[in-house]
């Protein structure tokens, strides 16, 4: 049966009434085909976050409905092992002491942290053997660091990580760390030279979007996306809640970099942008300032402030880590992927995917499979 999570915003109501209303639901649940497992708290914020398996979402607001009438602002299906990975827990604490069930009852408020091995797809090209020595050996600094911080792993794919934590300072200073860790790994790593980027943002797990954690993680994502090797780049809400826990604490700045909202909102204009018309062939840098909404000028300051690319460039990068995909994915020949991705010539193609990785699209799709 499909898992749900829901969201209320209920401020002004305490832990106390929240438990209450869940007692009510378990009561009535059997009515409704559902199973109310458990859920997450946080006055502060004023929100609450329901975990139940159900039939379907209009059964988790009709038990709701009759069990307290709290009803939920949206209701999304959630995949029980991402659950388990970023809160921790997929049912209620097993404890008959009531005082420590309200401990257990903790914010879904978390720190999502994104990390990026630069170009690790193409390192057995560049490096042969050695790249599985180098990918083993960051695999184990992020999972030992992460776990260090007290944040949990939640997936791995291609020399990126995904990693969730309740704390912001343990999660900032794991960045730092692992930033000073690699740098080390990289001076034992004879002949290579590799750089990891770090986005971090935080969220709560259902918000307008459809997907679980959706929103705190695509920034995370994008912030690693722009973020220059050796490098964090955190969010201003991360910074925020950062600086109240460490008062007297500064970021060191050749580390640490921290988006403002503004550039938040213009680094999503971006992407969102880029996402839509990155294969179409005929996409300019004049379009890209038109779908934006600022002339060529402004779009190249701009740009090179944020992302320290051109547009122009900023549109190759893009099309080319698209390329990337394909070839792994073996779509098509070379020549049909340079069409797909946006490059109207086969031979200027490989010269830039040449220039970029450091190997020919076709001598990479050989270390494929």
């Amino acid at each position: 049966m499909p898992i749900f999570m829901d969201r209320h915003d209920v401020p002004g109501i305490t832990a106390m009434d929240v438990a209450e209303a869940h007692k009510q639901d378990i009561k009535i649940q059997h009515l409704y085909g559902c199973r109310a497992l458990t859920y997450w708290f946080d006055e502060k914020r004023g929100t609450a976050f329901c975990l139940i398996e159900a039939p379907h979402k209009d059964a988790v607001e009709k038990m709701h409905d009759d069990a307290h009438g709290l009803i939920p602002k949206n209701i999304i299906e959630v995949d029980g092992h991402l659950v388990e990975a970023f809160l921790g827990r997929l049912d209620d604490p097993k404890s008959t002491d009531e005082s420590d069930f309200f401990k257990l009852i903790d914010p879904a408020f978390r720190i999502i942290m994104v990390i990026e091995l630069k170009d690790a797809v193409v390192l057995r090209s560049l490096i042969g053997n050695k790249a599985f020595e180098l990918l083993q050996s960051y695999k184990r600094l992020v999972q030992q660091t992460v776990e260090r911080y007290g944040g949990k792993e939640v997936e791995y794919s291609n020399g990126t990580f995904v990693a969730s934590f309740a704390s912001v300072s343990k999660a900032v200073k794991c960045a730092i760390e692992m930033q000073k860790r690699f740098q080390e790994l990289n001076w034992q790593t004879m002949g290579v030279h590799s750089q990891i980027a770090i986005g971090l943002d935080a969220g709560e797990p259902v918000t307008d979007r459809a997907d679980f954690f959706g929103e705190a993680i695509q920034l995370a994502k994008r912030l690693c996306y722009i973020a220059a090797g050796g490098q964090a780049v955190l969010s201003a809400t991360v910074k925020d809640y950062y600086q109240k826990e460490n008062l007297e604490i500064s970021l060191p700045q050749n580390v640490v970099r921290t988006v403002s909202p503004r550039e938040k909102e213009f680094l999503n204009q971006l992407m969102d942008v880029i996402e839509d018309a990155w294969n179409e062939e005929g996409f300019s840098v004049s379009d890209f300032g038109k779908r934006i909404g600022l002339s060529k000028s402004q779009l190249y300051r701009n740009m090179v402030s944020l992302t320290g690319h051109s547009p122009s460039r900023f549109i190759r990068e893009y099309r080319l880590n698209q390329a990337i995909r394909f070839i792994q994915e073996q779509r098509n020949n070379i020549a049909r992927i340079a069409f797909e991705t946006g490059f109207g010539n086969p031979a200027y193609f490989s010269k830039c995917f040449r220039r970029r990785f450091g190997v020919l699209p076709s001598e990479f799709a050989k270390t494929i499979g």
